[in-house]
């Protein structure tokens, strides 16, 4: 009886062999080797000799000694944090828009998803394009309604170069957002919103008291895929802006390029790097641990 068991095991880890060697190849291979890299003294000169001196955490001290370090976790930060709350508050909206049935719901919603689709690059230059001091739609149709006198030269005045690529980011995410909330409106029971409405709950009280309290879930899961793109986003800035002016966007992502492959400081941007997923990482274990309390809340309450 075991003979057959032991045979479909042994199935079961040929079909897993081709994807934990991809997963070996292209994830653990690479990690463990930028692990190896963060506690050595590697430059170019090291790099193409085969020279490289073991250092410890030296590198990572010299990352967390640097200003400009700081100053792009602070930039990081503010970029994710407003691009979260723009793209989640106008994603819901829209969700609660397409929730309901109207005339051309799908053709608009397809339209919505293109934004989505686009190659960031393709996004970035979109709107470093449209957002330009001379030839930019944007101030073109501030001048074509009269309000010229808000002209401004969006991308390349410091004060103003971070709202511009997160307004390109929230463009980019809306439909995401959209898409993910809008299937979780869906499996809200209208019957609960018809029963409160004859008990005279108004359609705030409904979406506060129902709607909100059976999204949380979806609302999470939607916050935290956000957040693992939005913190690492690297292509959309650096087309736009390439991290200026005056380091106005220069984000992580780009900070860790940039002490790569414009300083070939391999060893400090591998340290940096490894200090870019430590938020992401955070908010993984946060979720999964999460989740396994919610797995383990109906078996607790039943006893």
């Amino acid at each position: 009886m075991n003979q057959p068991s032991a045979r479909r095991r042994r199935t079961g880890y040929l079909f897993c062999l081709p994807g934990m060697a991809f997963l070996a190849l292209f994830l653990a291979y690479p990690l463990l080797y930028n692990v190896w890299t963060s506690v050595h003294d590697v430059d170019l000169g090291q790099l193409l000799g085969g020279a490289e001196r073991f250092n410890g955490l030296d590198n990572y001290r010299a990352v967390a000694d640097d200003p400009g370090f700081w100053h792009s976790v602070r930039l990081s930060l503010v970029f994710t944090l407003a691009s979260l709350l723009l793209q989640f508050t106008i994603g819901f909206a829209l969700a609660l828009l397409f929730a309901r049935p109207f005339p051309l719901n799908g053709l608009l919603r397809s339209l919505l998803l293109v934004a989505w689709l686009l190659p960031p690059v393709v996004s970035g230059t979109l709107f470093r394009w449209m957002l330009d001091a001379e030839s930019g739609a944007y101030n073109a149709l501030l001048q074509a309604v009269g309000l010229s006198g808000l002209s401004h030269d969006w991308l390349t005045d410091p004060s103003t170069s971070m709202a511009g690529v997160v307004f390109a980011n929230v463009w980019v995410g809306v439909p995401f957002n959209m898409l993910l909330l809008l299937v979780g409106l869906h499996t809200v029971d209208p019957e609960l919103h018809e029963a409160a409405a004859i008990d005279g709950a108004s359609a705030w009280q409904r979406f506060r008291h129902i709607t909100l309290p059976l999204m949380r879930p979806v609302s999470v899961t939607v916050l935290l895929l956000g957040l693992l793109y939005t913190f690492k986003v690297f292509d959309l800035v650096f087309v736009m802006t390439g991290g200026g002016p005056v380091d106005a966007t220069r984000v992580l992502s780009l900070y860790v390029y940039e002490v790569f492959f414009t300083f070939f400081r391999f060893g400090q941007g591998a340290a940096a790097g490894l200090l870019l997923l430590v938020v992401p990482l955070l908010a993984g274990v946060w979720y999964v641990r999460r989740l396994r309390r919610e797995d383990e809340a109906p078996a607790g309450g039943a006893v």
